[in-house]
């Protein structure tokens, strides 16, 4: 018999997630990793970036358990940042240091989840009052959501920079196929697309 385990499906997903975040990054270089790609600027060193932000508000602060304390840098949401700041990365801020960052969140959240029953209440700061009060599953589910959503822009930016498709390594999920098929597949694609366009 299987014993339900909600905060360990949880848990699953969201390490899922972070993991994909993390591996889109490899291989690629300085400027891969930080150009943007989209007319907002979207790029794969931000997204982790606030992926590691996303984490440490909410399982942080949240819950009584701010990661920064007294000193948070520049792009936290308590300096009044300039927009966008936690979404791409300074010259000065390293790649170690982002993926760092976020490993240390994804332990800062860690032992706020395994300290916590998933009705634990929490309230978010930056929230309007009414709203504020929430419970960790309800947290947990948010941030889920949050980076599940960031790591489907990552597989569309890596993809866009060489071609590299998939979840994790050696797991793409795709169709099985050679150069030749994926471009004849594409083209169907547009010839469609024009089609029904007229």
């Amino acid at each position: 018999m299987i014993e339900p385990n909600p905060k360990a499906d949880l848990l699953r997903y969201l390490q899922e997630a972070r993991d994909a975040m993390v591996w889109k990054l490899d291989g690629l270089s300085e400027y891969d990793i930080r150009r943007p790609l989209t007319p907002t600027g979207t790029n794969l060193l931000g997204l982790v970036k606030h992926v590691a932000g996303v984490e440490l508000a909410y399982f942080g602060d949240t819950f009584g358990r701010p990661f920064f304390g007294e000193e948070p840098p520049f792009w936290w949401y308590t300096e009044e940042p300039e927009p966008n700041s936690d979404m791409w990365a300074t010259a000065d801020e390293s790649r170690d240091q982002i993926v760092g960052l976020y490993r240390q969140a994804w332990e800062h959240s860690g032992a706020t989840i395994a300290t916590m029953t998933l009705d634990a209440i929490g309230h978010v700061p930056w929230w309007p009052e009414k709203r504020r009060e929430v419970t960790l599953h309800h947290i947990l589910v948010r941030v889920i959501s949050d980076t599940q959503r960031h790591a489907g822009h990552a597989d569309i930016l890596r993809e866009l920079i060489d071609g590299s498709v998939g979840y994790s390594p050696g797991k793409d999920a795709m169709a099985s196929g050679d150069q030749a098929w994926w471009e004849r597949h594409r083209s169907r694609l547009e010839r469609v697309a024009r089609e029904v366009n007229g």
